[in-house]
């Protein structure tokens, strides 16, 4: 680890790959010898479309996205797209599905509301959103405009590990925690959208996958602020204003690492590693630690646990002590307490495996 860095156990913005730091750092001020940074350089110059350019193509590639999709990095955040996707697929229809498995998924429900029937396929906030519901109990209306789900809920630790089956009506997914952390099969979606905070870069940018049929705007409401449109976004190369350059850079030097070490599918390999490790070292501790979340729905991104039934004294000495060690930001998400450690693309095993260490010793040490 470089000198004074800390394992950073952040839901987001979240820990980068040393490497990628590096290799920003070293062309921070001189990008390549055309005498200034990036964050400095005209959107419109050769160096940034390249830039921009590259990273679109290293996406695709990593991704395996088909030609018959559009891909978009606007800003704003997955949080705006709340409001575009109702904006750009409602068409003449006015209803859409939500499936709710966590806070995300519960924002996108709410935020659709302002502009249609927001129906509720399934909800699992009576378990404190530690489940998936099951299938046979979803409730899927073939008259909606789309389906929407939240691949992985961050808050929560709840993650799919499959692709829901939705019939003929498309399906949009909230892909912000989880993106690029394992293969996904993007035809059998219309719109995935990202916030890339998590594994791809600095906050600020979104990254949007749309199919063709609906990048080209044929649901666009008329309210849709221009901003918002899918088709204005696609038809400018994502450059209808000055986007979020660095960011978009910074991504770009992160898809150039993860095709190095050897794309999703090492991400994939080393995801379910890291997460194993915590989450045996919960199911091995006798009760001293306790995953709220049922075993099928687990997260591999974001593990929320409890110390001795969230015993807060005891959770407060653990996250002081963890900082002693270099183990930072691992407090849970302030609505639900407790502690919760991200464990994203950017966290090395070595960080995991400290983690894993000092859980076991403070267990030692603290078991009543």
């Amino acid at each position: 680890m470089a000198d004074g860095r800390v394992y950073n156990f952040s839901a987001g913005p979240s820990v980068m790959p040393l490497e990628v730091l590096e290799s920003i750092q070293k062309e921070m001020i001189n990008y390549k010898g055309a005498g200034m940074s990036v964050m400095e350089m005209s959107h419109r110059s050769k160096e940034f479309v390249q830039i921009a350019t590259e990273a679109e193509k290293d996406l695709r590639d990593i991704l395996d996205i088909p030609g018959e999709y559009k891909v978009g990095f606007v800003q704003g955040g997955a949080t705006l797209q709340f409001a575009a996707i109702p904006l750009n697929m409602l068409g003449t229809k006015t209803k859409a599905d939500y499936l709710i498995t966590g806070q995300w998924g519960e924002k996108a429900h709410k935020e659709a509301a302002k502009y249609c029937t927001s129906q509720t396929v399934a909800n699992s906030k009576s378990t404190k959103f530690t489940t998936i519901p099951k299938k046979a109990d979803w409730k899927l209306d073939p008259e909606a405009a789309y389906v929407h789900y939240c691949m992985n809920e961050t808050v929560n630790g709840v993650e799919f590990n499959y692709t829901p089956d939705v019939g003929d009506v498309p399906l949009v997914a909230d892909m912000s925690s989880d993106f690029v952390s394992k293969p996904i099969d993007v035809r059998k979606h219309a719109v995935i959208y990202a916030g890339v905070q998590k594994n791809l870069g600095p906050s600020g940018m979104c990254v949007n996958i749309i199919r063709d049929d609906i990048a080209s705007g044929k649901g666009e409401l008329k309210i849709c602020p221009t901003y918002c449109s899918w088709k204005t976004l696609v038809e400018a190369d994502s450059m209808y204003n000055t986007p979020a350059c660095f960011t978009i850079y910074a991504m770009g030097e992160y898809l150039k690492y993860t095709k190095k070490v050897g794309g999703v599918t090492h991400w994939a390999e080393q995801s379910d590693k890291k997460s194993g490790m915590i989450y045996d070292i919960i199911d091995g501790s006798n009760g001293f630690y306790s995953g709220p979340v049922e075993k099928s729905a687990r997260s591999r991104m974001n593990v929320p646990f409890t110390i001795l039934g969230d015993d807060e004294a005891l959770t407060k000495k653990f996250l002081e002590e963890a900082k002693k060690v270099k183990l930072f930001q691992l407090a849970g998400h302030r609505s639900v307490g407790g502690c919760r450690a991200s464990l994203y693309n950017g966290m090395p095993m070595a960080g995991v495996e400290a983690l894993g260490n000092f859980m076991k010793s403070f267990s030692d040490e603290n078991r009543k």
